[in-house]
């Protein structure tokens, strides 16, 4: 069962949630690749603002493509978390709660997770242009001469997630293949 959770994503609704979870996003959130996220890290490092508040903010892991004529944006999916993940502790230091991404995180990330209340969902690789239907307006916000890499402000609606890692650092793709291997043990030698 799909459960519904509106942004923002508050550290308690964090913690509520649980890995392998299936979730409906709805509310706001910000897109950002690693060209984004060195910048982020380049404002912070001269002491200036972030171009969004990172309290209990989502960011999600994706350059959407040209938006074609009639549509809010063109296909949304998301990219390979790893890239931000030399980014991401400091991030989650000032009040980053979530992320929305593909692929494992470091170990450095999930620590960070640990100690701020952080989830990270994962997205489906691949379905972009289907994900992009469950967003409802796009502005560009941040940094326009990156091109599909600018920083946008998205509007979501049930847009659908899996708990990877939750904010005990319980992690999807470790659980998921232990329980796998375990399955397949009690099944016995094929045939």
């Amino acid at each position: 069962m799909e459960r519904r959770v509106v942004l923002p994503l508050s550290r308690e609704k964090a913690a509520s949630l649980r890995t392998g979870e299936e979730v409906l996003l709805s509310g706001f959130v910000y897109t950002a690749r690693d060209a984004a996220h060195r910048r982020f890290i380049e404002l912070l490092d001269r002491g200036e603002k972030l171009p969004f508040p990172l309290e209990d903010a989502v960011i999600y892991y994706a350059g959407p493509a040209p938006t074609p004529p009639g549509f809010v944006t063109g296909s949304a999916g998301p990219t390979t978390s790893g890239r931000m993940d030399p980014f991401t502790p400091r991030l989650l230091s000032l009040g980053l709660r979530g992320m929305i991404g593909k692929g494992k995180r470091s170990k450095e990330v999930v620590k960070a997770m640990l100690k701020t209340g952080a989830v990270y969902f994962g997205a489906p690789g691949g379905a972009g242009a289907l994900l992009s239907g469950r967003i409802t307006s796009s502005e560009i916000i941040a940094f326009g001469d990156l091109g599909a890499e600018a920083v946008r402000r998205l509007a979501l609606e049930d847009f659908p997630v899996t708990v990877i890692i939750d904010s005990a650092g319980n992690d999807l793709y470790e659980t998921g293949r232990r329980a796998y291997l375990k399955a397949a043990e009690a099944m016995g030698p094929a045939c």
